[in-house]
């Protein structure tokens, strides 16, 4: 084992003495107290812009097995690497996670939840490990680390900073001394022991247990420009610190397992279950493969495309929920759970292949839950949508909510057969447009039989019932020597435009007697 550096030197390498000691921070951060079996799990994001679907995917994921098994969903935001910090992307991601309801439970006294304000827990590890021979500081600037990449890649070797191109990995306490009054501030580097000719064994919660070369790269844990930690440093203190038990992120991070599991192993501390989870594709409209979800091509790559479409959040937790539960569709539609909340999620059943995203599915499930609703949810969420996204068209017809209410009711008063023809809180307001006259477009091509419409304004009375409605209906037809249903049929079309619509006489209702007449004149 090597030598580590003296308590002053640290002091001088990280810039101030360490304010924790490892024990202090064991007893800082105790183990928690919950059940046995309760998962700990946390959605760690990067305030880089926009909450991407894959993003959503995974945080349901930790949320569900936090919530299912008695345990804890925490938020914790990694704004380490500040050169791509956007401005107000944390309130983006926090209002993405309320809007479709996923819950955390940030509890005080293991945060601070911003790593960039953990940098006290970060460089007493740091000091640790300098103290110990498992890191050391490095002066290389970026022009020699330049030099070394291009002379790796002449020579056909892999690029990094390991072995013998570490120039600082066995450097003396003297040099350091003269680098540090020479004004360098220094990256604090691991000092990796692996050997890529050995493999390491990870366990991965979806796959078992996977082998890999072990990691030799003495990679960066304090960045010199700002002392805070890189990714992979952070996430080790804090997954330890905050007692994380699992770790739900996607197959890209694969690469950074052996990695990973090095400096859990090398802190002697017990790693969290990692749960490796498969991308999010599509078919690529040009090429016809499959394709990740691209945040650049796709607009449904980002969560705000959905709320501003107006898809209902919960019918996107239920298609994602699909996608991570296999089983769950079978078990709703058998009537044994009802919603993806209530089903036993495991985590060995979430798909290692890539699941494609299909728009059209999506479309079912949308149709599925807006067919249980309430006419009053219904209402109220047409009604919110419309309050922030809409046009000035959707704002006009939420100006009436009896009149909406009406509308909305049409059709939604026998469970076992209720429409499903609505599918977003936009679509819904366009399905239902030719109830409103600004908005109604009269169908000029369709072969209307005049007599017809002649004949039925002739007895028509708003307020007859449906028996007598219909009795009307029957009169004409036979008087004009047609069906029923084409009498209908021109009515239909004449009302609104279209051939297919719900219940015709419930809609005559809602449109009212003089709207009603207005229109079979303006056929006329």
């Amino acid at each position: 084992m090597r030598n580590g550096l003296s308590k002053d030197l640290i002091a001088r390498v990280l810039g101030a003495a360490p304010k924790y000691t490892l024990d202090e921070l064991e007893a800082k951060f105790p183990a928690r107290n919950l059940p046995e079996g309760a998962m700990v799990t946390r959605f760690a994001p990067s305030p880089t812009g926009y909450m991407h679907l894959g993003g959503l995917y995974g945080s349901l994921i930790d949320c569900k097995l936090a919530m299912q098994s008695g345990g804890v969903f925490m938020l914790r935001i990694e704004d380490t690497d500040t050169k791509r910090e956007v401005k107000d992307a944390v309130d983006v991601i926090i209002k993405s996670l309320d809007k479709f309801g996923l819950k955390y439970n940030d509890m005080p006294e293991y945060g601070p939840y911003y790593q960039s304000q953990r940098k006290d827990i970060y460089h007493s590890v740091a000091a640790y490990l300098l103290e110990k021979g498992l890191a050391y500081p490095c002066f290389l600037k970026p022009e020699d680390m330049e030099e070394i990449r291009k002379q790796q890649t002449a020579a056909g070797f892999a690029t990094g900073i390991y072995g013998e191109w570490a120039r600082d990995r066995n450097i003396s306490d003297e040099e350091i001394i003269a680098h540090l009054d020479n004004g360098e501030i220094p990256t604090i580097r691991l000092y990796s022991n692996g050997n890529p000719e050995m493999r390491i064994f990870c366990k991965d919660a979806v796959r078992g247990s996977i082998s890999f070369p072990e990691n030799n790269e003495d990679t960066v844990l304090i960045k010199s420009n700002d002392r805070l930690p890189t990714y992979h440093f952070a996430h080790l203190c804090d997954d330890h610190f905050m007692r994380t038990t699992h770790v739900v992120r996607g197959e890209e991070w694969l690469s950074s397992f052996p990695l990973h599991i090095q400096m859990f192993r090398m802190m002697g501390w017990v790693p969290p279950l990692y749960i490796h989870t498969s991308t999010i594709d599509k078919i690529d409209a040009e090429t016809g493969k499959q394709r990740k979800l691209s945040k650049r091509h796709d607009p449904e790559a980002n969560v705000a495309f959905f709320l501003q479409a107006g898809w209902p959040t919960e019918s996107v937790i239920e298609y994602l929920g699909n996608i991570a539960a296999s089983g769950y569709e079978e078990a709703k539609t058998k009537g044994q759970v009802k919603s993806f909340w209530d089903y036993e999620m495991r985590p060995k059943k979430i798909p290692m292949s890539g699941s494609l995203f299909d728009m059209k599915k999506l479309e079912w499930w949308a149709k599925e839950y807006i067919a249980t609703m309430s006419v009053p949810d219904l209402v109220k969420s047409v009604v919110d949508w419309a309050g922030v996204y809409g046009n000035e068209d959707n704002k006009k017809q939420i100006a009436d909510i009896d009149y909406l209410t009406s509308v909305l009711s049409i059709e939604r008063d026998n469970p076992k057969r209720i429409r499903k023809d609505f599918i977003t809180w936009q679509q819904t307001l366009n399905e239902v447009s030719y109830f409103w006259d600004f908005l109604f477009v009269p169908n000029k091509e369709y072969e209307y039989n005049k007599d017809v419409l002649r004949e039925f304004l002739a007895t028509f009375n708003a307020n007859d019932d449906k028996d007598i409605w219909w009795n009307k209906i029957v009169a004409v037809a036979e008087k004009c020597g047609i069906k029923p249903g084409d009498v209908a049929m021109n009515l239909r079309v004449a009302m609104t435009g279209r051939t297919n619509t719900p219940d015709l006489y419930s809609l005559m209702q809602v449109l009212g007697g003089e709207r009603v007449i207005e229109r079979i004149n303006m056929v006329l």
